[in-house]
């Protein structure tokens, strides 16, 4: 049976791209789902990005819609929002600033089996100025050496997730930092990862929310707090592994 998608993208000022991913992902969806749905949360833009949904929303009402938030909720609490709203049996998201084809969802949905919870992305080449560049790899290796994380890319927001998951992980953060805080607690849950090769554009359209010392100040607290709950106090890994295989044997008994 083909599995049941709901597909997301936050937006912030997209407009030149956030049509692009919408198409994508209709396009995508229709090949490889019988049951599926893609919606937007605007996060309070300034450009013509409502516009832009409101004319996606007019052309393809069955398949699409989209809410605006006057009050933003912040790159994480977007994600957060879109998992409680999801209505299908997998989650996806990535950015709506068009960095990945929204198109190679289907190489992330041929990798669902039995035995994959997280179908996660990683990015064969980064495309963005260099000291971006030097400045993620840092990051990365960096936040996958004090949390143990066992991906490749922890930075990669191309993610295919069962929907269930997050019936037992509760995500927390309203900042970027929600993508290692979400890694991390699904990983210490129990979940089974895969991974596959994704591409990497350069920004067309739009700054960078995450690049400025504001944010990279708060974010450094953050990781210090969440190291400490995560890694040396272990939160995650004794509240959600029980409730994990306690989910695990009930899917059994039904299916059984």
């Amino acid at each position: 049976m083909k599995p049941s998608i709901s597909a997301f993208f936050p937006c912030y000022n997209d407009a030149g791209t956030i049509h692009v991913m919408v198409l994508r992902a209709l396009q995508v969806l229709r090949e490889v789902s019988d049951d599926y749905e893609v919606f937007v949360f605007d996060d309070g833009s300034t450009d013509d990005s409502v516009q832009v949904l409101e004319e996606l929303k007019r052309i393809y009402p069955d398949e699409f819609w989209y809410e605006t938030h006057a009050k933003p909720y912040n790159y994480g609490g977007q994600i957060r929002a879109a998992v409680k709203a999801a209505r299908k049996e997998w989650f996806f998201y990535t950015d709506g600033d068009a960095q990945y084809d929204a198109r190679e969802l289907k190489l992330l949905v041929e990798k669902i089996a039995d035995d994959v919870d997280v179908v996660n992305g990683y990015k064969i080449k980064r495309q963005d100025p260099l000291h971006r560049i030097i400045i993620g790899y840092l990051y990365q290796y960096f936040i996958k050496f004090i949390f143990n994380l066992h991906i490749r890319d922890v930075d990669c927001d191309f993610r295919l997730m069962r929907r269930e998951i997050f019936d037992v992980v509760e995500l927390e953060s309203d900042s970027g930092t929600i993508t290692f805080e979400m890694v991390k607690k699904i990983q210490d849950a129990g979940y089974r990862f895969v991974e596959v090769p994704v591409h990497h554009f350069y920004r067309q359209y739009g700054t960078s929310q995450f690049f400025n010392f504001a944010r990279v100040g708060k974010t450094l607290l953050a990781i210090w707090g969440w190291w400490w709950r995560l890694v040396v106090k272990q939160e995650a890994k004794r509240q959600y592994a029980p409730k994990r295989e306690a989910q695990s044997r009930a899917l059994t008994s039904n299916e059984g």
